[in-house]
């Protein structure tokens, strides 16, 4: 079979994007506020196993605590302008994720999550996406999200999006708290970095 390229800029509609995105599932896709398509890369080990530390830190904390729901990054998202996401990791507090219908649970929630993760992975860099996933932390806060995680480990930095307030930037830092957002939450970023 051979592969479909999809050129930068193609636009579907929200329906078809669900078609699409039901179809085969062999793909990993967003679909902007603006109706472009992304194809996203699939993930290699490095950055799967990155992520699965993520997963699993995000998850016991959620667990223990049990103040939300935790998603990993098959999750697509409906955010509030129409786009349609997919965060490496992301969480929703529970009488967020409750206040939801059955049916918008059991299909992409059209909710934003209250936090997310992006990681940066070699092929983003490598094909410029940086600041793609910079827009894509400011188009999560412009749409409900309280606080994000943009972690790129070759640099070893994190930048930190708020709701309301300007990115910080972090260089090299040993741990990053959840804040008032996931008390008590500390990411370990010794197995990212």
């Amino acid at each position: 079979m051979e592969a479909i390229a999809i050129p930068k800029g193609f636009k579907v509609t929200p329906e078809q994007f669900e078609q699409l995105a039901y179809a085969e599932q062999l793909a990993r896709m967003e679909l902007t506020k603006d109706g472009e398509l992304i194809v996203m890369s699939p993930t290699g080990g490095e950055a799967g196993r990155k992520n699965f530390n993520l997963y699993l830190d995000l998850g016991n904390w959620n667990r223990q605590t049990k103040l939300g729901e935790a998603f990993d990054s098959s999750t697509v998202f409906v955010l509030p302008n129409g786009a349609r996401r997919s965060p490496d990791v992301s969480w929703i507090r529970l009488e967020r994720w409750n206040a939801l219908t059955l049916k918008e649970k059991l299909g992409f929630p059209p909710v934003a999550p209250d936090f997310v993760i992006e990681l940066v992975s070699p092929s983003d860099i490598k094909n410029q996406r940086y600041e793609d996933l910079q827009a894509k932390m400011q188009e999560y806060l412009d749409n409900g999200v309280r606080l994000g995680w943009l972690i790129e480990p070759e640099a070893k930095t994190v930048e930190i999006y708020r709701f309301g307030q300007q990115v910080e930037i972090l260089n090299n830092p040993q741990a990053l708290s959840g804040e008032d957002i996931l008390p008590g939450f500390v990411l370990d970023l010794s197995e990212i970095f």
